[in-house]
């Protein structure tokens, strides 16, 4: 197996597992709290292996590493909280795709800060984006679905995609740092962060809740990680961005099959547009014409 398919493979796996963490948070039956607490702490340990055993942690901490770090770990932390909040508030279908607007939010960053510059295909795909967002808001929850506040979870979703693409902008700040110690000092910060807040006076007593807490940890955060950083190494940007996709439509398909939440037509339409819209930012598809034949040549704009 070359290293060009061995990516692709592992960036499929990383993402199948990211498409089904909604179902784990939901089985846990614990506050979104909760569930990222215990995320943090049991996904340190598989995270600071890791980084042992390639050597990660011997001369490459510094201050300015771990000081960016840490500030990325606050965003990443606050991200989880508010997506994991929103699946049962709008479902797991919903609030992924709306998760998925997160590129829109970091160009806007971008230019606000970085002074990148916006082009008329970017402001062409975030108007699709957004004509998608219009599409969900307005729509009703399907009957056969009773989420506890459906607007307040695209709310709480747009606010974990707005905490994501920051995390990526102080991410830029990193650069040619190995990113599995990135994510385990994101981990020890939200460890940090939440023990205070977590529930630990009364501590889940069902197995079921414990090995959903477990898989979390383990396998969305520790070997998710791996596969993901492994096979961002490996493949190319646009492949990279191509089998992202692959999350939101496993995480669709989870909240079909695992809570039977069938989407109304207008938010299927509302949800393609919006991942349409995110595969052209992230593909850096344009609005260059086709080429034409001028004089014997082929010439574009």
């Amino acid at each position: 197996m070359n290293s060009k398919t061995r990516g692709s493979v592992e960036m499929t796996a990383a993402m199948i597992i990211s498409g089904t963490i909604g179902w784990f948070v939901l089985h846990s039956g614990q506050p979104a709290m909760d569930v990222v607490f215990w995320r943090c702490v049991i996904g340190a340990p598989v995270l600071l292996a890791v980084c042992a055993a390639l050597g990660l942690l011997r001369g490459t901490l510094t201050p300015r590493l771990l000081a960016f770090a840490a500030l990325g770990g606050v965003a990443i932390v606050l991200n989880w909280l508010l997506l994991f909040a929103a699946y049962p508030r709008a479902s797991i279908s919903i609030a992924t795709a709306v998760y998925n607007t997160q590129p829109f939010i970091l160009v806007g960053l971008g230019a606000l800060f970085l002074a990148e510059r916006l082009t008329a295909s970017k402001l062409m795909w975030l108007g699709l984006a957004f004509v998608g967002m219009l599409l969900i808001v307005q729509a009703k929850p399907d009957a056969g679905y009773v989420g506890t506040d459906y607007v307040g979870g695209i709310l709480l979703a747009l606010g974990a995609a707005f905490f994501y693409a920051l995390a990526a902008l102080v991410a830029k700040k990193l650069t040619g740092t190995p990113p599995h110690l990135i994510a385990l000092i994101q981990v020890c910060v939200g460890t940090l962060m939440l023990a205070p807040f977590a529930n630990l006076s009364q501590l889940p007593t069902e197995a079921g809740t414990w090995g959903a807490l477990i898989a979390l940890g383990v396998v969305h955060t520790g070997i998710m990680y791996i596969l993901l950083y492994g096979a961002i190494q490996k493949l190319p940007t646009h492949l990279t961005g191509a089998l992202s996709f692959i999350y939101p439509i496993v995480a669709i398909l989870v909240d079909y099959l695992a809570f039977d939440h069938q989407l109304h037509p207008v938010q299927l339409v509302g949800i393609a547009a919006i991942l349409l819209a995110a595969a052209g930012m992230n593909l850096g598809w344009s609005l260059r014409k086709v080429a034409v034949p001028v004089e014997g040549k082929q010439v574009s704009d």
